[in-house]
């Protein structure tokens, strides 16, 4: 936790954005894996209820009357048969005060407090809730359907949340630093295993005891495969063969749940053939582009837009594109290679308050996104960039076998892609290099004090040693 004073202060400045009515945050119960007293673990509390409220324990509501100016922690206290097996915590009053909170009350009050607001007509501001049991909870309290809820969710406490949690603080920052640290030592230590016969898996599960071990989880469920063109490859119990590429895109959470996410791609021969090097070099291109132009002011739409018109030159001059780089990116083409956006925010969540919606998060009055073309409506992120952002940079480029064969069959961008050559990529898999980006006053910077190998010399020197 960080200290009282800091929720506090960022409670305050809430109130101020929202203005009126009564803010309820649901903090998130244990979350069962095959029936109720075996969850899932660790215990992941909702990131907003933290930022906010701070308490990592299940079963926690926050509400803030912001017109009466009045904080409350609600939740029961643990029985004696919990204490049994679980050890005592804190009461809900002592964790109240912990984060200067004046006041706590059991969670049957929230039905009061509730039914005392709809009554007095007063507005009731809640975030769009992901949970089922939180669901049931909400249509138990408010009368409102689970799938009328999101549409029923507070739009200016959903502003207020992202305009605050989309810009980091100095002490969030040193967190970011703390799981780029964790996320080092993952990235690394899959590059030291990565060798023919290893298994996915086995990597896999020991990157997840790294950030089990240094933090509290990992950020998401570990990719890691030797079918990069896989967006989501999980491991599998496939052994690593020669001449493959292992791209391994993976994560920590610290304590305090903040994030790190990097991805490289390391060949398993330990050293990458022509073909690979040519396709990683584009992609080590665009990946160092977005250090040379991301700073305030400019659109992430445009460094994403400059990343697909590079890589579309650069695949012209390997003869996998062809024609009008302009027109073939307004066309889509370059998806058939990347067909991903360049990056999303980043924070406490992974892909940071995708809960609210990526079009409330990544974009504004100004930037649209765009959901019908192929690839570009996978771009989370396309607002203007602020200080104290972070982002993700990553592009790819990928070759999967099913796009190839759709694409070509129905003529899709024929005029764009060389789908003869193509066909000769398809036994390729897929490349992807992925670093945190800080934005800072007058550029970007890394986040994370060691630099995970990525450029192809020192990645080859790197698991040699």
């Amino acid at each position: 936790m960080f200290s009282k004073e800091t929720y506090a202060r960022r409670r305050a400045e809430l109130k101020k954005l929202v203005k009126s009515g009564i803010i309820v945050l649901f903090g998130n119960n244990e979350s069962p894996a095959n029936f109720p007293n075996n969850g899932y673990h660790p215990f992941r509390q909702d990131s907003s209820f933290l930022y906010y409220f701070g308490q990592n324990r299940s079963g926690l509501v926050g509400v803030i009357d912001i017109d009466n100016d009045v904080e409350t922690l609600i939740g029961d206290d643990i029985s004696i048969d919990d204490i049994v097996w679980y050890g005592a915590v804190d009461s809900v009053h002592d964790m109240a005060l912990q984060i200067g909170v004046a006041n706590s009350a059991p969670m049957k009050a929230l039905t009061t407090i509730c039914h005392d607001a709809m009554r007095d007509k007063r507005k009731l501001h809640f975030l769009p809730p992901y949970r089922s049991d939180i669901k049931i909870q909400i249509f138990d309290l408010l009368g409102i359907h689970p799938n009328q809820q999101k549409e029923s969710a507070s739009m200016p406490l959903i502003q207020a949340v992202v305009k605050m949690r989309s810009t980091k603080t100095a002490e969030e920052i040193e967190e970011l630093e703390r799981a780029a640290a964790i996320g080092y030592k993952m990235h690394t230590t899959a590059m030291k295993m990565c060798r023919p016969g290893v298994t996915e898996k086995e990597i896999a599960g020991v990157l997840d005891g790294i950030a089990n071990g240094m933090g509290a989880m990992v950020s998401f469920p570990t990719i890691l495969s030797q079918h990069g063109e896989i967006q989501h490859g999980s491991p599998s119990m496939a052994k690593l063969q020669e001449g493959r590429l292992m791209l391994c895109d993976a994560g920590a959470e610290t304590i305090n749940n903040y994030c790190s996410d990097n991805t490289r791609t390391t060949p398993v021969s330990g050293r990458y053939d022509q073909r690979q090097l040519e396709i990683y070099s584009i992609v080590e291109e665009c990946h160092d582009y977005v250090l040379t132009v991301a700073k305030p002011g400019v659109k992430w739409w445009d460094v994403h837009f400059g990343v697909c018109r590079l890589m579309t030159e650069r695949l012209k001059e390997l003869g996998l594109m062809k024609g009008d780089t302009d027109e073939a990116v307004a066309a889509g083409a370059h998806a058939m290679f990347m067909v991903h956006g360049l990056g999303h925010m980043m924070g406490m969540d992974v892909h940071d308050m995708e809960n609210l919606d990526q079009i409330n998060v990544g974009f504004d009055e100004e930037v649209r996104p765009n959901l019908e073309q192929f690839g570009t409506n996978c771009l989370r992120m396309g607002r203007r960039l602020e200080e104290g952002f972070v982002v993700t940079d990553e592009p790819g480029i990928y070759f999967i076998p099913a796009l190839i064969d759709e694409w070509k069959a129905s003529g899709h961008c024929k005029e764009f892609i060389n789908f003869d050559k193509l066909e000769t990529y398809k036994d390729f898999g897929g490349i992807r290099l992925e670093d945190d980006l800080l934005i800072t006053a007058d550029g970007c910077r890394f986040i994370g004090k060691d630099r995970i190998p990525y450029h192809p010399k020192d990645v080859e020197e790197f698991i040699a040693r």
